[in-house]
């Protein structure tokens, strides 16, 4: 009955309605199983539970399908309290899941060499290049405040380096010997060449103005594609992987919260849900039992 007043009241689609009568197939089958067989015995916590298990099953389904799913089950509780079937729609207080966090695209260590090696260091601009990917990834700074790196930042030759991030807060990140040897080769013999004006930015176009974000995107995916990575990748690839391989290399969450300029240690997490996926696949690849 539920399905026929989508079709006729609501005008749903013949494939809307075949994925709403699949759902509520399974969530019928779920309550047959644990005993239930009038919804009028149904309250609250089946419904979270029915949803939880749709989470964790043998074939875990993804937040959106399960939120689907809740939605048809809610359907099917508001309609039957609507045609005075049950007393009341008990499934209006149940949220759905929340739709979780889109792990970032990062990129192996294989993968950051290679796209290294993509960058030539034979004309000035090459240089500019093989000096940002290298900040980039020895950092972790997002790409606008690689950007707003002055000469004066860099130019007392320390393994070190003041990043200037949001609201203007300030933190120290080492800068790493190959970082720091490419940005010397840049400021001896491919700054001056671009130098053309009274920018202070370290890093310039051939204007002699300060490097634009679009353009060390272009950087980015111009080294990428050289390097035979069909990621999708961009410069904020290279700090998910900066803060991916700390941990991975054994650091903890709060130095890498640090490194990062995260002003608080939840948002840091998100890089421990990556290296939990990596050490699964890993399981499950090498594990006689997996």
């Amino acid at each position: 009955m539920w399905l026929d007043h989508l079709a006729v009241e609501r005008g749903a689609s013949a494939h809307t309605l075949s994925n709403y009568r699949r759902d509520a197939a399974r969530y019928l089958g779920w309550l047959a199983e644990a005993g239930i067989s009038d919804l009028g015995e149904v309250d609250a916590s089946h419904l979270e539970a029915y949803v939880a298990d749709l989470r964790r099953g043998e074939r875990p389904l993804a937040s959106s399908s399960a939120a689907r799913a809740l939605v048809v089950a809610r359907g099917l509780h508001k309609f039957a309290a609507a045609e005075g079937v049950v007393g009341s729609d008990v499934s209006a207080a149940v949220a759905p899941p929340g739709a979780g966090e889109k792990l970032p695209e990062t990129l192996s260590v294989a993968e950051v060499e290679r796209l290294i090696e993509a960058c030539p260091t034979q004309t000035p601009t090459q240089l500019r290049d093989r000096a940002l990917v290298e900040t980039l990834y020895a950092t972790g700074a997002r790409v606008t405040e690689a950007l707003d790196i002055t000469v004066d930042d860099v130019s007392g030759g320390e393994d070190v380096i003041t990043v200037t991030g949001k609201g203007d807060k300030q933190r120290i990140v080492p800068l790493g010997s190959h970082a720091r040897a490419a940005i010397d080769a840049y400021l001896v013999r491919g700054r001056p060449a671009l130098a053309s004006g009274a920018s202070h930015a370290l890093f310039l176009n051939k204007r002699g103005t300060a490097l634009s974000r679009q353009s060390a995107w272009t950087v980015v995916k111009g080294a990428a594609q050289r390097a035979g990575i069909d990621k999708d990748i961009s410069p904020h690839t290279l700090r998910h992987s900066f803060a991916t391989h700390l941990l991975e290399g054994g650091a903890d969450v709060r130095t890498v919260q640090e490194l990062l300029g995260h002003s608080s240690v939840t948002t840091t997490q998100i890089y421990t849900h990556v290296t939990a996926e990596n050490l699964r696949e890993v399981w499950k690849t090498a594990h006689p039992r997996a």
